[in-house]
C-alpha cells in the first residue's frame, strides 16, 4: 500500500492510497506528532490506510513510517487480533528507543536495523535484523554518459549530488566545495524547501556552473552514468541508498570519512575527514581523476546490496516473526 501509481511487471499487488505531498506543507507549523512536511504528508495518508487496511488479510506488516502508519498497522482487528508487525529504521531508530512524547507508544514484533549503529542500540529490546538497503544492480549498472539528455555541457567535469534541499544533506557545502574545483558543474537532482537560498548561493560561487534537476526515477541510471563523480555530505542519515546506486554505476563516491559510511563504501570510495571546503576540494578533484580499476572495484563492493542478497535476508527475518509470534498465541492458550 503506497500512495504512488501502479508499475507494471511487478512481483507484488499494489494497492494505491492516496497523500498530498509534503511540498504543500512546507510552510504549515510544526506541532507535536506533526514536527515537519513527511509528517503532515503521513497524516493525509492515514485515512486511505485505515479504510484499505485489514488485519486479518495479512500474515506480517511492514513499515519504515512512525507514528501514524506504524500505529494503524497495529491496530487490533475483530476478535482481538492482529498480525506482527516489522518496523524498518529507515528513516531512524528514535521511535524504537526514545521515550519522549509520541514515541512512548512505538511498538513492533521486529525491528530491522539498517546499519550496524541501530542493531546495537535496539537488540537487547526487540527482535532484530541487520539488513542493508539495496540496488537493483539490473538498472544501476556502468554505460555511456549522457550529458546532452540532461542538458549538461560535455567539455565540463560533472559533480552529481542526488539529495534533498534540506539543511541535514548539506547541499550548501557541496556548492562551496566544488567552487574550489576550476571548470567543474555541479549538478543537484532533488528539491526542498532550501531550494531560492541554494540557487542564490550558487549564482555566486558557481555562476553558469549549477544545474537543479527533477529527474524520475527511471532517469536516474543515466543521471549517474553521467557524472564523473558523486558527492554525498549527509553525516545523520540512516542509510544512504543514493551511495549504492552510484557504486552499481561504478560512479567515484566522495563523502565524509564516518563510520556509517565507510561501512556501505568500503575503502575504494573518497572519503574527506574534515569539512573544510578547500580539503574537501581537493577530494572531489582526486575522484574526478579515478581510474578504471577503482571504478570496477566499487561495481563489485555494490554486489553485496543486490536486491535479491537484501530480499533473502527480509525473508528470513519475516519468517521468523511470523513463526515467534504463532509459537507465542499457541503457548498463551490455556490448558484443556
Amino acid at each position: 500500500m503506497g500512495s504512488g501509481e501502479p508499475r507494471a511487471g511487478q512481483p507484488y499487488q499494489f494497492v494505491h492510497v492516496g497523500a498530498m505531498e509534503r511540498e504543500r506543507f512546507e510552510r504549515y507549523p510544526k506541532l507535536p506528532l506533526l514536527r515537519g512536511e513527511t509528517a503532515w504528508e503521513e497524516l493525509t495518508f492515514l485515512p486511505g490506510l485505515l479504510k484499505a487496511y485489514r488485519p486479518a488479510d495479512y500474515d506480517v506488516t511492514l513499515t519504515c513510517s512512525y507514528p501514524f502508519t506504524n500505529w494503524a498497522l497495529r491496530r487490533v482487528g475483530k476478535g482481538g487480533a492482529r498480525p506482527p508487525h516489522v518496523f524498518v529504521t529507515q528513516n531512524g531508530d528514535w521511535p524504537a528507543y526514545d521515550q519522549r512524547a509520541e514515541f512512548r507508544f512505538f511498538g513492533c514484533d521486529g525491528l530491522v536495523c539498517i546499519n550496524p549503529n541501530y542493531e546495537a542500540r535496539n537488540r537487547e529490546r526487540y527482535r532484530c535484523a541487520l539488513i542493508p538497503n539495496g540496488v537493483d544492480r539490473d538498472r544501476f549498472t556502468p554505460g555511456r554518459p549522457e550529458r546532452e539528455r540532461f542538458g549538461l555541457d560535455p567539455a565540463r567535469p560533472v559533480v552529481l549530488m542526488v539529495s534533498a534541499m534540506i539543511a541535514s544533506k548539506n547541499v550548501d557545502r557541496g556548492i562551496e566545495a566544488v567552487s574550489r574545483v576550476p571548470d567543474a558543474q555541479l549538478v543537484v537532482a532533488g528539491d526542498g524547501p532550501l531550494r531560492g537560498a541554494l540557487e542564490a548561493q550558487a549564482s555566486r560561487m558557481l555562476p553558469g556552473r549549477f544545474h537543479q534537476l527533477r529527474v524520475a526515477p527511471e532517469d536516474m541510471p543515466a543521471l549517474y552514468r553521467s557524472a564523473d563523480a558523486f558527492l554525498h555530505l549527509s553525516r545523520d542519515e540512516s542509510f544512504g541508498n543514493v551511495y549504492v546506486e552510484a557504486l552499481a554505476c561504478g560512479t567515484p563516491v566522495v563523502a565524509y570519512d564516518l563510520p556509517r559510511t565507510r561501512w556501505i563504501v568500503g575503502d575504494e570510495a573518497f572519503l574527506c575527514d574534515g569539512e573544510d571546503p578547500d580539503q574537501l576540494g581537493c577530494t572531489i578533484t582526486e575522484a574526478l581523476r579515478c581510474g578504471d580499476e577503482r571504478r570496477q572495484a566499487l561495481v563489485r563492493r555494490s554486489e553485496a546490496f543486490a536486491w535479491p542478497v537484501i530480499g533473502r535476508a527480509y525473508r528470513d527475518f519475516l519468517e521468523q516473526v511470523v513463526s515467534a509470534k504463532r509459537n507465542a498465541t499457541v503457548d498463551a492458550r490455556p490448558a484443556i
